[in-house]
């Protein structure tokens, strides 16, 4: 049987660290927990179930925070949990199993997160694996009969628990403010990172985001050393900030600039939105029509489906066409019934480790 550290970091979480610790204390042989800065009953409540509470001066970085409390970790695998995530006796019995039989030179288990859609966060699906148990001390192997080599890539086994992930509002304001803060400072976003931004933009942000980010990703945009995947998740959050500015040469700038390439959906749905603000309900059904089933989404997987299916809906009502308007109405009805919708996707997907964009739950 492994031995397993559970390593949190947290801030003023008084209203639900109790709940997260109670489905995975008995399960864990000790607790970790680093503090950033709580002013209420967080501390507290963190002793009840061990004396190893640290405090973490903020420095708006979360990896600097999990790489301090996973430094204070002593057993041989570390689990990550955040302060809004619960076990139901189901998945406490599948962990329970888990680590009376995990082979040893696995290094990496990756759970489900379950629940993920309810406030609009960086991921399109309700239910995707991400790397959750690591093991502290990795053992490295020579691999090969000839020309021998270590091994570099990490063994990982994707497990059937399932973690239930209950914030209790939506963390994409102080995301988005993080990232904006991170590029003020001078700091260039990584592909991973960027991509993550403009993720998080295109299904949580508001119009201030949108206008705040611009900058970001105009300059992302023009940026040499950005592959064609970045240079088109650059354009689709820039022709939708100057969409929402009312700034119609950047608006055909940008969209051109993704058109002449590939279009993808969240682009031809932001066409399709720029023609129905002007009331031609005819060229923008064309690019909704496009939107659903012309081109792929990048970022959000709803301009491909709800959102541009709900645009045809409006666009064939405003001329007048019942029965085409009820043709997507039910198309929209099957698809989230079948959970193939945007806001219904159950299909999991594999993250990369430090996707968790949730940070301290």
């Amino acid at each position: 049987m492994i031995t397993i550290s559970l390593c949190m970091i947290v801030k003023n979480e008084e209203k639900i660290l109790e709940r997260c610790l109670d489905s995975v204390a008995d399960l864990v042989d000790e607790i970790v927990i680093a503090d950033t800065g709580s002013t209420d009953a967080t501390k507290e409540i963190a002793r009840r179930y061990t004396e190893r509470v640290y405090d973490f001066p903020w420095i708006d970085d979360f990896s600097a925070a999990r790489n301090f409390v996973f430094s204070k970790a002593t057993q041989e695998y570390i689990y990550s949990a955040d302060a809004d995530e619960v076990l139901s006796p189901e998945n406490r019995e599948r962990f329970r199993r888990l680590k009376e039989t995990l082979l040893s030179e696995i290094e990496i288990v990756q759970m489900k997160y379950a629940n993920q859609l309810q406030f609009n966060t960086v991921y399109n699906y309700d239910e995707e694996y991400r790397p959750k148990l690591f093991k502290r001390k990795r053992d490295f192997v020579w691999e090969a009969p000839i020309h021998e080599t270590i091994r570099l890539e990490p063994v990982v086994y994707d497990s059937d628990i399932v973690i239930t992930h209950l914030p209790q509002s939506s963390h994409a304001k102080r995301d988005l403010a993080n990232f904006h803060r991170h590029w003020e400072a001078g700091y260039r976003l990584s592909k991973r990172l960027l991509g993550l931004y403009a993720r998080e933009l295109m299904l949580a942000g508001d119009k201030e985001d949108f206008l705040e980010a611009a900058g970001t990703f105009m300059e992302a945009a023009a940026d040499n050393g950005r592959d064609g995947e970045e240079m088109t998740q650059a354009c689709c959050v820039v022709a939708k900030a100057a969409r929402l500015a009312k700034d119609t040469v950047n608006f055909f700038k940008y969209t051109s600039k993704v058109i002449a390439e590939e279009a993808c959906s969240e682009i031809c749905c932001e066409m399709g939105h720029f023609y129905e603000e002007i009331c031609d309900w005819e060229e923008a059904a064309i690019w909704y029509y496009n939107a659903v089933y012309e081109t792929r989404p990048i970022l959000a997987l709803r301009s491909g489906g709800r959102e541009s299916l709900e645009g045809l809906v409006r666009c064939y009502d405003a001329l007048e066409c019942p029965e085409q308007a009820d043709i997507y109405r039910e198309e929209l009805s099957l698809r989230e019934s079948s959970g193939r919708g945007p806001g219904a996707e159950k299909e999991p997907a594999v993250s990369a480790a430090g996707d968790d964009m949730d940070g301290r739950g």
